[in-house]
């Protein structure tokens, strides 16, 4: 079971940068935006980009791509955690269409629309912080004891090769985020084989910590809409 634990640390370790990235951004929203009597719309801009970079992370995480369709595929005794699982997304996303919503539609955010506004960040960041803890204490043990050991060798092969094209990509001289992107189009297969399927995917690695501090005041332009997978995840 040594491949197991070494999968399911390098997946917490993961799980562990996304929490981070969560907390940061709840702790923004209640530190600055709750305080405000007020919102200007590129704050509200601001705070729907990285709502939806939030999303889109833990959407594209390892545990999604690799060890969630392998628990599926092992037993149906999970069938009722990731139904739980994928409701508590669904909360978040809910979330974020709450608040694309109302852009466009305000030139300002007042009073108790500013209290909206902010309970809609918290019910997105508490849900999927929800999300992470019950895969920590409960998916993960359940994979642990359900999933077969040649499974576990090809999941654990399918991080390392996910590792070494991002790794790759960054030596290539791209961003990070770009990095992360092509090498999630470029995820690994049993066997040794790669999948490059042209799908345009998010970044999946660590991301940046959200300053302590009030939005931009420039306006910040609307995120430009994805194509492929994405256009089916926001819709």
């Amino acid at each position: 079971m040594l491949t197991a634990t070494y999968t399911l640390v390098a997946l917490s370790v993961e799980q562990a940068s996304v929490r981070l990235s969560l907390l940061s951004f709840q702790k923004y929203m209640r530190s600055t935006l709750m305080q405000q009597n007020s919102m200007t719309l590129s704050q509200l801009e601001y705070a729907c980009e990285n709502l939806n970079t939030l999303y889109q992370a833990c959407h594209w995480r390892k545990t999604e791509m690799y060890l969630i369709p392998a628990l599926r595929d092992a037993t149906e005794r999970a069938d009722h955690l990731l139904d739980e699982l994928n409701r508590l997304n669904q909360a978040a996303l809910t979330s974020i269409r709450l608040l694309q919503d109302k852009l466009g539609a305000l030139a300002d955010v007042r009073d108790e629309q500013v209290s909206e506004v902010c309970d809609s960040i918290d019910t997105f960041c508490a849900s999927l912080l929800k999300r992470l803890e019950k895969e920590e204490q409960e998916l993960f043990a359940l994979a642990r004891n359900a999933i077969a050991g040649e499974t576990w060798f090809s999941i654990a092969n399918q991080l390392m090769m996910h590792d070494k094209h991002l790794d790759e990509m960054k030596r290539s001289g791209l961003p990070p985020a770009e990095a992360a992107q092509v090498t999630a189009r470029r995820r690994a297969l049993p066997g040794g084989e790669t999948d490059d399927g042209q799908i345009s995917i998010p970044g999946l690695q660590v991301l940046p910590i959200v300053k302590l501090e009030e939005a931009p005041s420039r306006p910040v332009p609307r995120p430009q809409r994805q194509s492929s997978r994405d256009d089916v995840i926001m819709k």
